[in-house]
């Protein structure tokens, strides 16, 4: 009976030390992995066209600026203080001063990309902004062939 018991013990030592460095790397895992609050996508960490947000001091990634803006506008949340990645100088830029383009191949295809120094025939976060929340963007089919020209 002893040696049953002592059996018993070991065994569920070992399964419970298996089963808690398994969690606790998993917790580790998706502490460090960002997911874009609007369409649940990982957001890749050398993502040309993501952007964050500052909620209630948490800070949110997205993976694209068009999901940043349309989840910002469902929330009803200032995006005065958002952050985009900057194409040119490849790091976080404060939005309202960027320079945008439309008509790049972006994670969810909304075609918006930021840069830090000035570009020709940019348009500006007001109006990025408002093409979004019109659908004037390239996942539209529409404005698509009207941008692209076919």
């Amino acid at each position: 009976m002893i040696k049953f018991n002592l059996l018993l013990i070991v065994t569920l030592t070992f399964f419970t030390a298996c089963n808690s460095s398994q969690s606790s790397s998993t917790e580790a895992l998706k502490s460090e992995t960002k997911v874009c609050p609007k369409c649940h996508m990982q957001v890749e960490k050398l993502n040309l066209y993501s952007a964050s947000l500052v909620k209630n001091g948490t800070i949110y990634y997205f993976d694209d600026i068009g999901c940043m803006i349309l989840w910002s506008h469902e929330n009803n949340i200032d995006i005065t203080k958002a952050k985009v990645f900057s194409r040119d100088t490849a790091h976080y830029i404060d939005a309202q001063s960027a320079s945008y383009r439309i008509g790049e191949k972006t994670p969810m295809s909304y075609g918006f990309s930021a840069y830090e120094n000035g570009i020709q025939n940019h348009i500006d976060f007001d109006e990025v902004y408002t093409k979004m929340l019109r659908g004037e963007h390239m996942a539209n089919p529409k404005i698509r062939k009207q941008i692209l020209g076919y």
